[in-house]
């Protein structure tokens, strides 16, 4: 007697849930399915920002504001490049803020921008700033820390910060970061990788 397994779509109507020849039920990770339907983009500042020796409070070194209506952005990751390091031995972490709805428009920067499917680097409903002036809705530091030499004062180590969808930001809304290392003349650049997911599909999977 054959039987199938039936599930609910996103319609809310019933679904055959489909399996493999030898009957084998998979289910892709999520990352794949919204990177296939072109969801995926990464952005990164070009010009680089000094690090703090304090808390982040008001001033980010990267702010990324999400200018859809029917979208929110499931962060994937955050990530800042070491382009300057003093000459000293030291320690640096990445901090990020969400800000809630309705946050203030943002200025739309020059940056790196490209979408993680191929598609056009420009189809994202974002606007990406670089240094700017934000509320402070509390600042909690993300991903291991890094490190630099007591020589070193060339481009240097990446820190990443592996989110994975556990900050999303809403229709005006905005993720913003910034660097804490323990010397002020070390400088760096920052970014996002995200997901920008129609609110219906996040809320109906």
């Amino acid at each position: 007697m054959q039987t199938k397994i039936r599930g609910l779509g996103q319609s809310g109507s019933e679904v055959d849930l489909k399996a493999t020849d030898g009957g084998v039920l998979a289910n892709l990770p999520y990352s794949v399915l919204w990177t296939a339907k072109g969801y995926g983009f990464q952005a990164m500042a070009t010009a680089a920002v000094a690090a703090l020796v304090v808390r982040p409070t008001t001033t980010a070194a990267a702010t990324l504001r999400n200018n859809s209506t029917t979208k929110v952005l499931v962060i994937e990751r955050v990530f800042a490049h070491w382009l300057v390091s003093t000459a000293a031995q030291t320690f640096a972490s990445l901090w990020v803020c969400v800000h809630p709805a309705g946050m203030a428009a943002v200025t739309n920067d020059i940056t790196v921008r490209n979408s993680t499917n191929g598609g056009a680097a420009g189809g994202s409903e974002t606007s990406f700033d670089n240094g700017a002036t934000v509320t402070d809705d509390g600042w909690f530091p993300w991903g291991s820390q890094i490190e630099t030499s007591a020589t070193g004062v060339l481009p240097g180590a990446t820190s990443i910060a592996e989110v994975g969808g556990r900050l999303i930001v809403p229709s005006t809304a905005g993720i913003s970061l910034h660097v804490v290392s323990g010397l002020v003349g070390d400088t760096f650049t920052g970014g996002f990788f995200w997901y920008e997911v129609p609110e219906s599909e996040l809320l109906n999977s």
